[in-house]
């Protein structure tokens, strides 16, 4: 099997560097290709992803968002299966084979990992209160029970993700992605991740905002 991870990136140079070189030292029982979408950074992203190598590189002129920059990255996917990796150090490539092993066993086709059943740094309490009231609002709209809606590390087959039609072009990603797929009838499984959140002051972009477009999403997109 072969994996495409896509590492959508804004302005996030201090920390992509490391999350490449962990990536690329990560053993799994998979090939993987990695693939870096600058997202119109204004830090000097570009200029550091030029001195790297053994990486494909995609340069959006202008910040279009995480759902944009994974389109461009799927684009350029060669892999069976893609997973997103986020620019930043929150999730930990170590956590991407236990992603992977329901698929190689046979067991399931989409594989989410989840913040809340693994190791993890306290979140904000109104970043909890978000993220718990969107995986509810899923659960009864779709009839699943999944933890953690919001979770960065999805591993998903690039014919299905590719088949979904994806629109959003920011973290409307994350609510239209799941939303599509527990439409198609597949269920997702679900592994414990470990999880080290940042806060708004170490760079995170998510925003209260982005959570009321998650929950019009789940909506629009139940409806449709």
């Amino acid at each position: 099997m072969k994996l495409s991870i896509i590492i959508p990136s804004y302005n996030e140079a201090a920390t992509l560097p490391i999350i490449i070189k962990r990536l690329k030292q990560v053993k799994l029982k998979a090939e993987k290709e990695v693939i870096v979408v600058d997202d119109g950074s204004t830090d000097g992203t570009k200029k550091q992803l030029t001195k790297i190598s053994g990486v494909t590189k995609v340069f959006l002129r202008q910040n279009r968002g995480k759902g944009a920059a994974v389109r461009a990255g799927l684009a350029k996917a060669a892999g069976d299966y893609i997973l997103i990796q986020d620019a930043d150090l929150e999730y930990d490539p170590q956590d991407i084979s236990a992603l992977l092993m329901p698929v190689l066993s046979g067991k399931a086709k989409v594989v989410y990992g989840s913040r809340f059943t693994g190791p993890h740094r306290n979140m904000l309490f109104w970043h909890l209160m978000g993220n718990k009231i969107l995986s509810f609002t899923t659960n009864v709209l779709f009839n699943t029970t999944i933890s953690d809606m919001e979770v960065g590390y999805k591993l998903i087959p690039t014919k299905l993700l590719k088949s979904l039609s994806l629109k959003s072009d920011r973290f409307g990603f994350e609510p239209e992605v799941t939303a599509k797929i527990l439409k198609t009838g597949e269920r997702i499984f679900e592994v414990p991740i470990s999880y080290t959140g940042r806060e708004f002051s170490e760079g995170k972009k998510i925003t209260w905002k982005d959570g009321l477009e998650s929950f019009y999403l789940l909506w629009k997109y139940r409806l449709a």
